[in-house]
């Protein structure tokens, strides 16, 4: 698939293998510490790996929040019974639109 084939995309340690199944010049993925070995006794990254994970992390937080804050309008958490074409897509970007206009965030 090309969904993020345009797109600059940051994602977690979770999504191990996203360059696998998806296509996209511009996915990037934090850096995995290395397994312990008997040839590598005390694996460690490099500073600049570190300093790139925490770039990323730094980024990844401020996304974090944001769902939380959506996820705070209760029909986000719940399951939805509606079976209207796209009506589940309205309710998503309605309470995203009611977050990002929130003055007490």
């Amino acid at each position: 698939m090309d969904w993020f084939s345009l797109l600059h995309v940051l994602v977690d340690l979770e999504y191990q293998g996203i360059q696998i199944d998806y296509a996209g010049d511009d996915i990037q993925i934090p850096h995995k510490k290395p397994r312990k070995s008997k040839n590598n006794p005390d694996p460690q990254l490099t500073p600049e790996q570190k300093a790139e994970n925490q770039a990323s992390s730094r980024l990844h937080i401020f996304v974090e929040n944001t769902i939380a804050g959506i996820k705070r309008y209760n029909i986000l958490v719940h399951s939805f019974r509606n079976h209207r074409e796209d009506f589940d897509d309205q309710f998503i970007a309605n309470s995203a639109a009611l977050w990002n206009f929130s003055p007490s965030y």
